[in-house]
Formats: C-alpha cells, structure tokens, sequence
C-alpha cells in the first residue's frame, strides 16, 4: 500500500473516543461522504508512493479547518486555492491554514512539501464544548480521558512511515505533553517545538515573513 492508502484508510475506520466529559462534543467529519472523497483525493494527489515523511504533530482540528475539510491545517478556501480541489463546503478561512499556505508555498509549494512532510495532530479528531473549539489539554478530565486513545492513534500513523525527528506545532502545552508521551512510548527519536500557526497569525502578525522564515530554515 502506499502511504496515502494507509492513511485513507485509517480515517475510513477511525472511530470516536468515548466516555468524555460531560458537554464534550466530537468533531468527526470523516463519517461524511464528502468528506472522505476529499481525504481520497488529496491523498491520492499527494501521497502516491511508500515513502516515509517527517510528521508535523498539531493539538487537535478545528471547527473552520480540518473538522469541515478533513485536511489537516487545510481549510474549504485553500483546499480549492492551493490544492486545487473542488468542494461544497462553507467558504470560510481559518487563521492556522492561512499561514500554513504561505509557509508551504516558501517550501516550493504543496507537490514538493507533501512528498517530505504529513500533518496531523495529538488527537485526530476536535472538540467543541458550548460551540466553542476545545483543545484536548482545555479540560484536566478531557486530556486524561482521551490519553490511550491519542497514543493507539498516533502509533496507528506513524506505522504509514514516520521519521525519527518529528516537529509539534506549538511551543506551550503540546510540545510538553508529547515530551511526556515520547518519553513513556519512545514514538520518535525526539521532537521539535515550532511556533503554533494561529498564535502566529493572532498575536504575531506583524512578524508573519520572519516566522515563515523560521519555519522554512527549520525544516529545510
């Protein structure tokens, strides 16, 4: 199989993790149709071979992002912009996919960055709590609660063909919550923290081309 079918079919047949806090909602959109036509297409697009890639470990997606998409850090306008692929969803943007494209399109573009590079996060699946986006780390019960579901999930992927060096996306809590889970399940060699891209894109803004650069000597 090559890496794309692996991972189209691991979303295919990832299930929800239960018994959550109360007023937890899951994000799950790859019980939809059109959703997994997508998640088909960009992996057959982009991931046609057996090569290993460099994982990009985010928190968890979003509701305007990969929770609508199915793509990580790839929101309904730059799946049709920078991918080139068609879909029905709500045009709306999402402040961590408008960086992503900016810093993909420094590293020669999409075609060349996904040959090297596979996003996903802590959790494969988002939550919303009162509509609201939730991280897993928002709620002491909710991180607990989803612990052995995170590490069989991320195990589950780095089997598609992982590099020993991985990269978190965020300085803060997820950098030190997968330290912690590294340490105890030995996933990667090590791994790096890079700056999250919304905390880029809402705080840091005025600085966004020197970021772009740090992201660019990073990984090249």
């Amino acid at each position: 199989m090559t890496f794309g079918e692996k991972v189209i079919e691991y979303y295919a047949q990832l299930e929800a993790p239960k018994k959550l806090p109360a007023g937890v909602e899951v994000l799950h959109p790859f019980i939809e149709k059109p959703v997994m036509d997508i998640v088909k297409q960009y992996n057959d697009k982009y991931f046609n071979d057996i090569n290993a890639r460099t994982f990009l470990i985010g928190v968890n997606p979003g509701r305007l992002g990969s929770g609508t998409t199915g793509i990580p850090f790839t929101d309904p306008l730059r799946l049709k912009s920078e991918l080139n692929i068609e879909n029905d969803f709500a045009p709306k943007q999402e402040l961590s996919s408008n960086f992503i494209y900016q810093m993909i399109n420094a590293l020669e573009g999409p075609e060349a960055f996904y040959k090297q590079f596979y996003f996903t996060s802590v959790c494969p699946l988002g939550f919303t709590k009162e509509g609201k986006n939730l991280n897993y780390y928002d709620l002491p019960a909710l991180q607990k609660a989803l612990d052995p579901y995170m590490v069989e999930q991320l195990k589950k992927q780095i089997a598609f063909g992982a590099n020993p060096i991985a990269y978190s996306l965020g300085m803060g809590k997820n950098i030190a919550y997968l330290n912690k889970m590294n340490a105890k399940h030995k996933l990667f060699q090590r791994i790096e923290p890079l700056p999250h891209p919304r905390w880029i894109m809402q705080y840091r803004l005025k600085k966004l081309q020197e970021f772009i650069a740090l992201y660019k000597s990073t990984l090249e």
